[in-house]
Parts: structure tokens; sequence; C-alpha cells
């Protein structure tokens, strides 16, 4: 049988049937195969691959499930299917979901990949009750970032290094409940091997090297891209001499921020701290 070539410019989804085919066709599956176990047919899954007809996000999730693709597919659907995301931020997502290792620092709130959904949607409203974002283009923005989160659990899962101002834990989003459950599952995820929580704390005044949330990734090939971002849009520097030097301010930043020890030890006492003023 004659393999139809896919161009991925042609549509908005041909990307998205080019990866689920090469996804496929590493492990070895066929489309008849992989159809019984997603529960489509052989031809709703070809004409998904050849972008003819757009997947369903229970297609995109059973796929990811079946070909460990760490959630890649279901990325791409969320991209592709709302259009409420900051200009640039998909593309930066899809080196995001490839990269071996992810450098990042916050300011005044919790990173997007370590946050709770409750916690995503209290941020969203807020933007929903200034008038800057409609209910429905900030329900799109949770999904979306939840469906982020799951790069965290592929197979081998990549590095990540979050350096958080205290501002992000000092600061409470969603009440007092929200906050509580996002500093457990904080203190959660800092316990994993794959990854390092540092806290930049107040007491670096003007050493601190960042004004701004910076995110780094070193890719499978090693090269190295910077994401910065402005109210308007988002921007990736690729490789280059300020990614660089973005990095080495970075490396200063991990030395003058609390190890990691001390950084779970004060997000356990804001935590704390918090349960009392409830009780």
């Amino acid at each position: 049988m004659n393999k139809k070539t896919i161009d991925p410019t042609s549509s908005p989804w041909a990307a998205f049937g080019v990866q689920l085919r090469r996804s496929r066709e590493a492990v070895g599956l066929t489309q008849v195969q992989l159809a019984k176990k997603v529960g489509c047919t052989a031809s709703h899954l070809s004409y998904v691959e050849l972008a003819h007809r757009p997947p369903s996000l229970q297609l995109a999730e059973l796929a990811d499930q079946e070909l460990r693709t760490g959630g890649t597919l279901v990325l791409m659907y969320w991209q592709l299917k709302h259009t409420a995301l900051l200009e640039g931020f998909p593309e930066y997502t899809n080196y995001e979901a490839r990269a071996d290792q992810i450098k990042l620092f916050e300011i005044n709130v919790i990173p997007g990949l370590l946050q709770t959904r409750a916690y995503a949607a209290a941020i969203e409203a807020g933007y929903v009750r200034q008038g800057s974002t409609s209910p429905e283009q900030a329900a799109e923005r949770v999904d979306f970032r939840i469906a982020r989160q799951q790069i965290l659990d592929r197979t081998p899962p990549p590095f990540l290094h979050a350096v958080l101002d205290e501002s992000c834990l000092s600061r409470i989003i969603g009440g007092r409940e929200v906050m509580l459950d996002q500093l457990t599952h904080l203190e959660a995820f800092a316990r994993r091997p794959n990854v390092v929580i540092q806290v930049a704390p107040y007491s670096l005044g003007e050493n601190r090297p960042f004004i701004r949330p910076v995110t780094l990734l070193t890719m499978p090939n090693h090269k190295m891209l910077a994401y910065l971002e402005t109210e308007q849009r988002g921007y990736i520097d690729r490789d280059s001499q300020p990614t660089r030097e973005l990095d080495r301010s970075y490396d200063r930043l991990v030395v003058e921020a609390m190890n990691q020890a001390d950084s779970l030890a004060t997000i356990s006492s804001v935590r704390r701290k918090l349960e009392w003023m409830s009780n």
C-alpha cells in the first residue's frame, strides 16, 4: 500500500496528523491496531492522520496513552483547538514538550507547570473580572495549562528546575483553601527526583538578576532556547549570545537563592501559617 505524504503546513491539523503517524510507526502499530486501542475505525484514524478530519480530545488522550508520547498529542490538540493563548506561546510549548531540561524563574504566581487546576482557574477568573478575557477563553487557558503538565509524567521525564521569587508564596490566589492545596501540591513536586524547586528570598533585593519571568530550555540536541513574555506576546530566542547570558544569570540566581532543603522548609512554613489562619 502506498503511504500518502502529509505536508504539515498544508492545514492547521496537518501537523497533528504527522505527529500521530510518526508516533504510531515509532512503536510499530498499524492503523488498524491503534484504532482498536483508541476506540475508532481504521478509516477514521486514517482521515485524522491525513488531516481530512480533526481529532477528538478523547482520541488525542487515548493515543497519547497508547503511544507513550508524554501528552504531546493532547497539547497539540489544545494548541490547534483554541485561540485564547498569548501570541508566541503555542510555538514555545512545542519546544517545551520535547525539552530535556526546563529551567524557569517566576514572580508573583506559581509557574503554570506546577499549578493546580483550582489555582489556575482563580488566576483566569481574575482576568475575566477585569474584563481582559472572556469566561470561554479563561476555561480554554486553564485546560491548556493542565494539558501542558503531562510532559512532567512522560518517560523519561524532563528535568525541571524552578526558582520562585518569594512573592509566589506570599501572594494568596483564590483564597486560603486554594492556596493551601497549591502549596501542598508544590511540596509534593519538590520531592520528585527530576524536580528542583528553590525560593529566591526578598532579601536578595537588587541582587536578583531578573525583573521578569524567564524560561530556559535545553533540547535533546543540546541546543538552548529562552522564552520571555511582554503583556502582548511571547518571544523565543534560540541558542544565541543573549540566551547564554540569561543562562549565566540563572546560574547566579541559583547560587543566591535558598537551597532545596531550605526552600522546601519555607514552603511548608507558609502552608502551616495558612492552615493556622484557616483554623
